[in-house]
């Protein structure tokens, strides 16, 4: 098949800001592919030249190009900017191979928005909220919500470049990014660069605006945003303070302590994405921990008690914790709504520990872990009977943890209720 396909790179400065190579391969082709947008861009230059819209169609371009080129035309692929930056070329190669297949890009939109800001641009983060609108951001969002992945990434890095679309543009982004608690009180200093309808007679171009201001502004499309933070550091990963969380109050104490959830997360062994539940949440103490160790991850946690339910969620704000999502009940309800975990802890059963475990087994990826701390004998023998009629390796630690406490001019060490730390694997 010697017929060629070109995917070019065009702007919205249109045939002007196109090489020579670029436009020889647009007058050579035998088809025009592009969105609406891009294909207004090059018409009038070529009208002759068939054309096909893809919007709404990417799945279909492929068998075009293969067709069109199965009859000896060539093909020409129209993308935005650079068509390797979170452009159409990498799915293209995909389904067609490289032989054959020749890419022309022009400078990406990053690019030049970057030099509109006069700020390098080689140590960003490059993310983009290009997907269903899945309206207003909430606390607790899942990952099937459309600024979820952009919000992880503003979480982890400090400066974060974004494509926005039209339902989730910067407005709405500075409003999420109020919602999960970078606020002008937050001590994080965080700003956002606009640019919109790069290289257009409207062209507009904001800098370091902040989330207040940027969350009441409108801004046409298309537009790039880039977000900014000065405070990335946000604290341990783990093995914070049990103080440092909201309790239940009077009734300080109902918490895993600080000894026990350091113990429970290595029994966890949880990795950069882990899917992870958390089970009797409680404050959230062990749950918001694993979403801070998994931060690629996410947390689904529940909680029956109202009063612990709400601290729970007043802890995830307070240590802006994205990736967690609570619901309030009873396990084991809610629990066939959730994905399928990679780890579970289990910190309160209410009563359902047989069939929590029996459920929870049966559910685990492969490899899983199953943590579960218990205070009392009767639900250490329900575990460890459960576990053996079902055929589940396990293994138990009792932690027994003193601290330090001051009488008169000297300390003494104070003993902690004994906590038995049950891990069970499946293989």
């Amino acid at each position: 098949m010697s017929a060629k396909v070109f995917i070019i790179g065009i702007l919205d400065d249109g045939w002007a800001g196109l090489g020579d190579t670029a436009r020889q391969a647009l007058a050579g082709a035998g088809l025009i592919i592009g969105v609406g947008r891009t294909l207004e861009l090059v018409k009038a230059q070529l009208p002759a030249v068939e054309t096909r819209d893809m919007d709404g169609a990417l799945t279909k371009s492929p068998e075009w190009i293969k067709a069109a080129r199965a009859e000896g035309k060539s093909v020409a692929v129209l993308a935005t900017g650079d068509p390797l930056c979170h452009g159409i070329a990498s799915y293209l190669l995909g389904k067609l191979g490289r032989d054959g297949v020749e890419i022309l890009p022009a400078p990406s939109t990053l690019q030049i928005a970057f030099a509109r800001w006069q700020q390098p641009w080689q140590d960003v983060t490059v993310a983009s909220c290009h997907s269903k609108d899945a309206g207003e951001w909430v606390l607790g969002a899942t990952p099937e919500h459309g600024l979820y992945p952009l919000m992880r990434a503003i979480a982890l890095n400090r400066r974060v470049f974004a494509f926005t679309s039209p339902e989730n543009d910067p407005a709405r982004l500075a409003r999420a990014l109020l919602t999960a608690g970078y606020g002008p009180d937050s001590g994080d200093d965080v700003t956002l660069s606009v640019a919109s309808r790069l290289l257009l007679p409207d062209e507009s171009v904001h800098t370091a605006l902040s989330t207040v201001d940027a969350a009441n502004m409108q801004f046409s499309e298309p537009s790039v945003v880039l977000i900014e933070r000065k405070d990335l550091d946000r604290g341990p990963h783990f093995g914070l303070d049990d103080l440092d969380y909201i309790q239940r109050s009077p009734e300080k104490g109902l918490i895993t302590k600080q000894e026990a959830r350091a113990l429970s997360l290595a029994k966890l062994r949880l990795k950069a994405d882990s899917i992870v539940w958390d089970i009797g949440a409680g404050s959230g103490s062990v749950g918001l921990e694993c979403a801070r160790v998994a931060a690629h991850g996410h947390v689904w946690a529940i909680e029956k008690n109202e009063g612990d339910a709400a601290n729970a969620r007043a802890n995830a704000a307070r240590f802006r914790v994205g990736n967690y999502t609570l619901c309030e009940g009873k396990a084991p309800a809610l629990l066939n709504t959730w994905p399928d975990p990679d780890a579970v802890f289990i910190g309160g059963s209410g009563g359902e520990l047989g069939e929590l475990i029996k459920l929870i087994l049966g559910r685990l990826k492969p490899n899983g872990r199953l943590v579960m701390n218990f205070v009392t004998l009767e639900n250490l023998a329900t575990a460890t009977t459960t576990l053996k009629d079902l055929g589940a390796g396990w293994d138990v630690v009792q932690l027994q943890a003193s601290r330090s406490q001051p009488i008169l001019d000297m300390h003494r060490m104070a003993a902690q209720n004994p906590v038995w730390v049950v891990t069970a694997a499946k293989d």
